[in-house]
């Protein structure tokens, strides 16, 4: 089959990409920059196309002798996201009619039967899946619940909970009834997907073997990861709002995504048919909850998380690359640039550099950092707790604490752009350049204030630039040079 992926670039899209190649499948990626797929170690085994699932121009040629699409974009953390993904939704599957495509599939939420009710995120998610079951081509809606995968928003949220938590007085939602289930089987269920017996037109439940409560979730990940018994309070007053306000807190979900997701936590999510299982060519044997935490949890201890729920970035979103020069946007650019000549060989420093972030730090003044985090996570931003996928490694587009990674040239570049709440647009951009038996560190702190607002915020910060940016310069050749 020739399959194109719309989210290629998203938590389950990156994962379902090798999986179908695997498969025997052509497989065509839609991104919007696709650049941000360069470092996939799928990438030279699947063609990348550019284009946008809200610009039908781009989607004519994208799906051009294709037979099955899969659509896995949501823009969940996006202001306006039920009618940005309704229209997507209605100008794809317009576009796939047009270019004879045989199939669309779709991963949706799991919900209860009646509609009525449901949160703005589960709404969203099955006017989409309704949108393509109406549409001139047959589609296949998939509807999953709580999805437990090293790296999963979902599974994070209730990581860190559990985790940090031993006590915990909690809202009504967790005594709601959901059926988990493993990241593997969803990938599973997917590809077969593509695949499935004559033109079914209909949505399928997918689920684990367990109907489980949070509470029953979180007591088992505490029983997994070796953590005592977790004593859950519940306080039915809290509500979805305020429980958000929380989880922004105590973990590293975002307040714009944490809520949207307690909110649809508040829906029984339970199927209510596994008819899908009796379509497909082989038994299928989900994968226990407990089993699916452990996979999870030693992916995390191995270091080969696959994806992460930051990597995804929705149109508009501050990630979104821009030129390499911010004086592209003619106003004041204020800029900290520093340059030190060491001894140290440029592999070693660039070791360093690449392992920035996450567990090892910034380099300097980590209080003032750790402030800065928590002020932006009160302020509902990402803050400092992301960090980072692989200890050693980055790659093109992914999150690294409040930054994301727009350039990165190995050996030679790194640049961060912030994604933190800031009056302005901020980078941090590191360099490593051979210098006869020594090196050039480079370093270069940009930002574009906006309004009077963005020029007080530089101009506080600037008498701590000789202790942040200064210190981070020399800690990080200090520490190559070991």
């Amino acid at each position: 089959m020739r399959v194109l992926v719309a989210g290629a670039t998203g938590y389950i899209g990156s994962r379902l990409v090798p999986r179908l190649v695997d498969a025997g499948h052509t497989v065509r990626c839609l991104a919007r920059d696709p650049g941000k797929l360069r470092d996939q170690p799928w990438a030279g085994d699947v063609e990348v196309v550019r284009g946008d699932v809200l610009d039908r121009a781009s989607l004519d040629p994208a799906m051009a002798g294709v037979d099955v699409v899969h659509y896995l974009v949501h823009s969940l953390a996006s202001r306006g996201f039920a009618a940005t993904d309704r229209r997507a939704a209605a100008t794809v599957a317009a576009a796939a009619a047009d270019a004879g495509v045989r199939r669309l599939v779709y991963l949706g939420g799991l919900h209860p039967p009646a509609t009525a009710g449901l949160s703005d995120h589960l709404a969203s998610r099955t006017e989409v899946g309704r949108i393509f079951l109406d549409g001139p081509v047959p589609a296949v809606v998939l509807q999953a619940g709580v999805v437990i995968g090293s790296g999963s928003a979902s599974f994070e949220m209730l990581r860190y909970l559990t985790e940090r938590l031993p006590v915990s007085v909690t809202p009504r939602w967790v005594h709601t009834r959901t059926q988990p289930i493993a990241i593997r089987d969803v990938l599973a269920y997917l590809v077969a997907a593509t695949t499935l017996p004559d033109e079914p037109n209909r949505t399928f439940d997918i689920g684990g073997p367990e109907v489980l409560t949070y509470a029953d979730m979180m007591r088992g990940y505490a029983r997994v990861a070796g953590l005592p018994r977790r004593v859950i309070a519940p306080v039915p007053l809290l509500t979805p709002w305020l429980s958000a306000q929380w989880v922004n807190l105590v973990t590293p979900v975002p307040r714009s995504i944490a809520v949207p997701l307690i909110e649809s936590l508040e829906h029984e999510a339970v199927c209510t048919e596994d008819d899908l299982r009796d379509l497909l060519p082989g038994p299928v044997d989900p994968t226990p909850y407990e089993r699916a935490v452990e996979l999870a949890l030693a992916r995390m201890r191995d270091g080969e998380v696959e994806s992460h729920w930051s990597a995804a970035s929705p149109a508009g979103a501050p990630s979104d690359p821009l030129p390499s020069d911010p004086s592209w946007s003619g106003g004041s650019v204020r800029v900290d640039e520093r340059s030190v000549r060491c001894d140290v060989p440029p592999e070693r420093l660039w070791r360093v550099v690449e392992g920035i972030g996450g567990q090892n730090g910034w380099y300097s003044f980590p209080l003032a950092w750790a402030v800065r985090g928590w002020a932006d996570r009160l302020a509902g931003g990402v803050g400092l707790r992301r960090g980072r996928r692989d200890p050693a490694r980055l790659h093109l587009g992914e999150a690294l604490d409040w930054w994301r990674v727009e350039a990165i040239e190995p050996g030679r570049l790194l640049r961060l752009r912030a994604e933190m709440k800031v009056p302005g647009s901020a980078w941090l951009e590191l360099s490593v350049t051979p210098d006869g038996d020594g090196s050039v560190y480079g370093q270069r702190a940009v930002f574009v204030p906006r309004g009077l607002t963005g020029q007080v915020y530089w101009w506080m910060l600037w008498p701590f630039h000789g202790v942040i940016f200064g210190g981070m310069a020399r800690n990080i050749i200090r520490t190559a040079a070991r």
